[in-house]
């Protein structure tokens, strides 16, 4: 459990430098999830880290993984990892957005750290930014996206990942783990307009 948090914890270590490259005329940008410019992008990882720390504490509705004022971000970050470090070990976390199904804690802080690592890369895509994530936090989420079921659950609105690439069987490291969550690691935004 200790290794989760620990990695969990490290996950915003590595995206926090890039959510600071951020900046005001950037929030337009499109991002490699289609629905979000990067605006909607960092509201909804912000709405999502706020949900998580509220569910790792008590049972909570989905309204507690709404979208949140992104610039409260960094704020966010430390309320979930606060949360995870308090959270009692062997508690099942209940989860709105999955159908209202409870999963053990640990496997909770593993659905939050691939979505912070995921939504990490992101935001570098959009930006033009690169992330620079540990090989510990790489093979965990590529754990992780490996168990994540595939099927028409994907294609329904709202889903959080989309459906495996094609492309998935001719790639390995970071690049497979984002084809086995529906992302393109050549994904790249259109240029700025001069």
């Amino acid at each position: 459990m200790q290794n989760i948090r620990d990695l969990h914890r490290r996950s915003f270590e590595a995206v926090r430098p890039v959510v600071a490259r951020v900046r005001a005329i950037d929030l337009d940008r499109p991002t490699p999830c289609a629905e979000w410019d990067l605006r909607a992008l960092l509201a909804h990882m912000t709405g999502q880290d706020r949900g998580f720390a509220a569910a790792a504490l008590a049972d909570v509705p989905a309204e507690a993984f709404a979208p949140r004022d992104p610039a409260t971000w960094e704020a966010g970050a430390a309320v979930v990892v606060a949360a995870f470090a308090a959270a009692d070990p062997d508690q099942q976390v209940l989860m709105p957005e999955f159908g209202g199904m409870r999963f053990p804690l640990d496997t909770v802080i593993g659905f939050h750290l691939i979505d912070t690592l995921v939504h990490g890369w992101d935001v570098a895509a959009s930006i033009g930014a690169e992330v620079d994530y540990d090989d510990d936090l790489l093979a965990a989420a590529r754990r992780t996206a490996e168990a994540v079921p595939d099927g028409d659950a994907r294609t329904a609105p709202g889903a959080p990942f989309g459906p495996v690439l094609s492309t998935v069987d001719g790639t390995d490291g970071w690049a497979r783990t984002l084809a086995l969550l529906g992302r393109d690691a050549d994904w790249a935004p259109p240029p700025r307009d001069s």
